[in-house]
């Protein structure tokens, strides 16, 4: 994360299906319910800051803070359009991971005390070897007909940085909401990317070593 930039202790909740947010990643949404245009009102005056939390699959929606999970990345509102009908599109880039340690409001959109979850990297031959594999996977993926814009094909290709690497892989290319929690809550970066490769593997059907 940006040295910056500082995290406040307590920011918004917008618990979504399916949807999670990683550091370095960027996600558009579309804000139309009234409780997510009154949180994104309330982020737009505070720190314009909001977590993204996923809810989990076996509710089909959420109706208390126990239906998503705890750990979840928090973003800063890059760009923000509101349309003529009161609903907003916007980019949301991402932080930081963090855990919820307590709600300060449930309804009508959660608002969470957060803890910063640093992540643990010792750069390792390991490390450069599992980054090179992750590469490796990714020019398969090209091959099999992946095409992504130029400049995030040249980005991804030279990317260096083993933590960004697997964070912004598994932003992109992993499916399953949950493999991508599994992700998100894993802070030791060399097993954020076996778990990467694992999942690059099976859900495209290579059997590369």
């Amino acid at each position: 994360m940006d040295d910056s930039i500082t995290l406040p202790k307590q920011v918004p909740v917008m618990p979504l299906p399916g949807a999670l947010l990683f550091p370095h990643a960027l996600l558009p949404l579309h804000i139309f319910e009234p409780r997510y245009q009154q949180m994104l009102e309330y982020a737009l005056g505070e720190h314009r800051m909001f977590c993204v939390a996923l809810v989990k699959p076996e509710r089909a929606q959420w109706k208390s803070t126990g239906d998503f999970f705890h750990i979840a990345g928090v973003g800063l509102i890059r760009a923000c359009v509101e349309r003529g009908d009161g609903t907003s599109n916007l980019i949301l880039q991402g932080l930081c991971r963090v855990r919820f340690q307590a709600f300060e409001q449930s309804v009508p959109f959660p608002i969470a005390r957060i803890e910063p979850l640093e992540s643990k990297t010792t750069p390792s031959v390991e490390t450069d070897a599992l980054g090179a594999k992750v590469i490796e996977l990714y020019q398969e993926l090209k091959r099999n007909g992946l095409q992504l814009p130029e400049r995030a094909d040249r980005y991804l290709s030279q990317l260096g940085d083993a933590e960004v690497l697997a964070d912004l892989m598994a932003a992109t290319f992993v499916n399953d909401p949950l493999r991508r929690q599994q992700v998100l809550e894993e802070l030791t970066v060399n097993q954020r990317l076996r778990l990467l490769i694992q999942y690059l593997r099976e859900e495209t059907g290579s059997a590369a070593a």
